[in-house]
């Protein structure tokens, strides 16, 4: 796992300066503590920061072929490089390390762009050829690992994170009014779209090509998410599905603990991080250490009980960090620092925590559970969007209605509230089942109340409660031509892959808060053969009625104790207002909460209406019952305040942390091997 950079001249101008590059790359050293590499010649310069992890003494990047013509910087890891290897070595290729980097520098000699097909892995990568005078930039299928890019003054500047591409000369932040749009109502951007002007990101199973001396095109797919169920008549008993997921997650674990480190795994209570965890106990020899979160005096969002007996069942070493909501409101600048976006959840600060947690016992690499809600079908949302299809048969039932009792048992407004008022909000858009968005309209639409909160949206307000409909004013998340036949759930899934899982989950509560103290996740729900698999399941067999993951539950009845495959899905979510503005068990807010709230602060950044927020925030530091839409609204004034200090207010002030002066340098010049 690493860190990359780059800068390529698509005008006449000078060679790239050494000095450019590392001020780059010291900008994000979390990612590579380990040593910092850089290539550079007339055309081109790649920079690396490395977290060693496999092949500790000889896998220093940049790495070149053998003749010194192709040049790889690469962030992640490609889990099936050793069953690469010996056919790359029957085809002629020599071998100057034991990595899996230097297997991806053979296989664009032999395949071109083409080799992305044969990675099973988490990557971000980019690829001089010095012949074909290209550069390649590409990302892994579902975006587990991020890689941004933006044009100034005639050259091509990327890096693994946007404050890298801040750190270039010239380039400068602007937050973006229509990504907050966004943000305020599908929880993230949209792809290739990012929280600033003029900075966008490679896609989820795309590359890009760029050349000198010509225009910067589309990125292009190598790759796309496809659910072509099988027909009635050639679907097979659920127990053939049932061996055929096992033996593809046994294969996707055993691989994802290939390492010369350590590898650990994250506990969440949950079906899947235990079932992952139980086959690293079952199938290999690994030790294991496990890692959790435990929230202290918040019985609603803990699940340490779940996650101790399943320590306890599986007999590892395991550890806890113990958070509290004054916790989430001390790290979370230094959050936001690392998640460069706004965001409507405090859900990553905890896991800011629990990587640090990690580091200090001397660990890189963990294993956890992402994937598996997403592609097996686990979230509340599927549910929802079957009983309102159901419901929408009779409209005037009332009896079905009442199956939304069943649903999000994690929101405490839906649960206190009257059957008369729980049907009168899910009726909404209730019978427009011919929408290509009908699954999440309800989630989009009540997110969007948020956006009340912003600058110059008096105009706006009127139609939050219009399901979106014909005033819908965001962009609307692009769909694929097949999208159309796939099944109800099918469609939903995509809308939940392709918005929230690399846009939010992968990224702000995945990569970067691990990555902010060196540690590298892993997910083997994400394995692209483990995917294909479950795209082409039966919706059935994924969501049975309305139990969840009901293929899943039946390996963890093989795996792991009663009480934890047989409980319904909970949620990750962890405390918001309390965080922020106290209640007598966290103490006072922190002192950063008001200097961003004040109305000096919120006229500098233009991003919000000062008066709505000085009204939401009295009523969160009174100690009221705030609503899920008031919780979302607070933290993402919070973070789009941080973000406009930050990085556009006062960048120039944590460019004096990148001390690359004290860290090892691998400087590659043009024509060296």
């Amino acid at each position: 796992m690493c860190a990359i950079v780059g800068v390529l001249n698509l005008a006449d101008r000078p060679p790239v300066e050494l000095s450019v590059l590392m001020d780059m790359l010291g900008m994000i050293r979390h990612r590579g503590p380990d040593g910092f590499g850089v290539y550079r010649d007339a055309h081109v310069g790649l920079g690396n920061a490395r977290l060693s992890i496999i092949d500790l003494e000889g896998g220093d990047q940049p790495i070149g072929n053998e003749d010194g013509t192709v040049w790889i910087v690469y962030n992640g890891e490609v889990f099936n490089y050793v069953e690469l290897r010996p056919e790359l070595e029957k085809r002629g290729h020599r071998f100057a390390t034991n990595c899996d980097t230097e297997v991806i520098v053979h296989l664009y000699e032999d395949y071109g762009p083409e080799c992305l097909n044969l990675l099973n892995g988490q990557f971000a990568v980019a690829i001089w050829d010095a012949q074909e005078r290209s550069l390649l930039l590409a990302r892994d299928r579902v975006g587990v690992r991020p890689l941004f890019y933006t044009q100034h003054d005639g050259r091509l500047i990327f890096g693994s994170e946007i404050k890298t591409l801040l750190a270039a000369p010239g380039v400068t932040a602007e937050i973006d009014p229509q990504a907050l749009d966004q943000i305020f109502t599908y929880w993230s951007t949209l792809s290739p779209h990012t929280a600033f002007r003029g900075i966008v990101d490679v896609p989820p199973g795309h590359y890009l090509l760029a050349r000198p001396g010509e225009p910067v095109g589309q990125a292009q797919p190598f790759w796309r998410l496809n659910f072509e169920e099988p027909a009635a008549s050639a679907r097979r008993p659920a127990q053939d599905y049932l061996d055929e997921l096992e033996s593809l997650l046994v294969d996707a674990t055993r691989i994802r603990l290939r390492a010369d480190v350590p590898v650990g795994a994250y506990l969440s209570g949950g079906l899947d991080s235990s079932t992952t965890t139980a086959i690293i106990r079952r199938d290999t020899n690994a030790r294991l250490d496990t890692f959790s979160i435990a929230f202290v005096n918040n019985p609603e969002f803990d699940e340490s009980a779940f996650q101790q007996r399943m320590a306890a069942h599986l007999g590892t070493d395991h550890r806890v960090v113990e958070c509290t909501p004054a916790d989430i409101g001390r790290v979370f600048p230094e959050v936001v620092w690392h998640t460069e976006t706004p965001i409507l959840r405090a859900s990553p600060a905890p896991m800011f925590l629990l990587s640090a947690l990690v580091r200090q016992h001397n660990m890189k690499v963990v294993l956890t559970g992402e994937g598996a809600d997403e592609f097996l079908a686990g979230y509340d949302i599927f549910k929802e969007m079957a009983v309102r299809r159901f419901w929408a048969r009779q409209p005037d039932s009332r009896m079905r209605p009442a199956l939304l009792r069943r649903l999000y048992p994690d929101i405490t407004d839906l649960n206190s509230v009257s059957g008369a008022y729980l049907a009168a909000f899910f009726k909404r858009g209730l019978t427009e089942v011919d929408s290509p968005y009908y699954s999440h309209m309800i989630r989009w639409t009540n997110t969007a109340r948020t956006r009340r909160f912003l600058q110059n949206t008096e105009h706006r307000a009127h139609n939050t409660d219009d399901a979106l409909g014909n005033a819908h004013d965001v962009a609307w998340p692009p769909l694929p031509l097949e999208f159309s036949r796939w099944s109800p759930l099918a469609q939903a899934q995509y809308l939940e892959i392709s918005v929230f899982l690399s846009q939010y989950l992968l990224s702000s509560q995945g990569d970067r808060p691990a990555m902010a103290h060196s540690v590298e996740g892993r997910f083997p729900f994400l394995d692209y053969r483990v995917i294909e698999f479950c795209n082409r399941l039966p919706s059935t067999v994924k969501l049975g009625g309305l139990t969840e993951k009901w293929l899943l539950k039946q390996l963890g009845r093989k795996l792991v104790p009663p009480e934890i495959w047989q409980r319904p899905k909970r949620p990750y979510r962890a405390p918001i207002h309390r965080s922020f503005f106290g209640d007598g068990l966290a103490g006072r807010a922190p002192d950063w909460v008001s200097d961003v709230l004040s109305e000096a602060a919120l006229r500098e950044s233009g991003l919000f209406n000062a008066g709505a927020v000085a009204q939401l925030a009295r009523k969160a530091a009174g100690g009221a019952r705030m609503s899920e839409v008031e919780d979302m609204a607070v933290v993402g004034v919070l973070s789009a305040q941080l973000v406009y200090q930050q990085f556009v207010k006062a960048f120039d002030r944590r460019r004096g942390d990148a001390r690359h002066d004290r860290i090892k340098l691998v400087d590659r010049l043009a024509g060296s091997r």
